[in-house]
């Protein structure tokens, strides 16, 4: 996607455009790096917020740690999307691919297994990519999606900032893409549950919560009809969706009806074995 001034204003209000110019010309952007098209950087405003943006993807994907609970992207992505368009940061990819080409094998192999062994995040990752099944049940995925809203603001119970659930969807994305739908569909029922018993807790951010929950409970339906489960497994599906649409958040009832619903409709229409 071009990233010119009228694509940028097309993922944010005027007010927030107006904001992000301000910022960009306050010399607020710090840290600002490439690889291929996705560009990281560091904005400063009362505090210092993460901002990540995809710019070969529609309205660039964009992801920020702040807690604009708004209508479009923010004031400190536009900022650094506004710097791209005269002023993007150099790809680091290629000397990303130069220094994986000339590194010896072995002293990489014992470089990743170092930071696989500290980085249980980038582990799960790993062994996604090569085809391993996750080991973690629902419930432990759960319990480290819930510490994250623990650890948002432990002094309240309330949580006002968006919560990055980045790592959880790229570990579901790995698994969807060694077309391991079980596996993946593990992932996607611990940010569904997770998402659930904590969204009567969100006070701020809320289309960034209501976003996650609707991402996550889409994928969970479509991992568990491409898994081709045997019937008790979906069955034990759409009575888990049943089941929340009773007991989790209310507001939320409706979207775990239309979830189950549809499962059950994706299933009748494979065809039979």
């Amino acid at each position: 996607m071009d990233v010119t001034e009228d694509t940028v204003r097309d993922v944010c209000t005027d007010a927030v455009f107006e904001r992000g110019e301000r910022y960009l010309t306050e010399g607020r952007i710090h840290e600002m790096h490439r690889v291929d098209t996705t560009v990281t950087a560091a904005v400063s405003g009362s505090r210092q917020y993460d901002v990540r943006v995809d710019l070969a993807t529609d309205g660039f994907a964009p992801w920020c740690d702040c807690p604009y609970d708004g209508p479009g992207a923010c004031k400190h992505v536009v900022a650094v999307l506004l710097r791209c368009v005269d002023d993007p940061p150099p790809d680091e990819g290629d000397q990303l691919d130069a220094a994986l080409d000339g590194v010896d094998a072995d002293e990489l192999r014992a470089f990743l297994r170092d930071e696989l062994a500290t980085d249980a995040d980038l582990r799960a990752r790993f062994l996604a990519r090569v085809g391993e099944p996750t080991r973690q049940s629902a419930d432990e995925l759960r319990a480290s999606i819930a510490r994250r809203f623990e650890e948002t603001n432990p002094e309240y119970h309330v949580v006002f900032e968006p919560i990055d659930f980045t790592q959880w969807f790229d570990l579901a994305n790995e698994y969807r893409e060694q077309e391991r739908y079980a596996s993946a569909a593990t992932v996607y029922r611990a940010l569904v549950e997770s998402l659930d018993d904590n969204m009567e807790r969100v006070d701020g951010a809320y289309d960034h919560f209501s976003s996650a929950f609707s991402r996550a409970l889409d994928g969970y339906v479509d991992c568990v009809a491409a898994a081709e489960r045997d019937a008790d497994a979906v069955t034990d599906a759409i009575g888990f969706l049943n089941e929340r649409a009773t007991s989790g958040t209310p507001f939320l009832a409706e979207h775990f009806e239309k979830a189950a619903v549809e499962l059950r409709e994706k299933m009748n229409e494979q065809p039979s074995k």
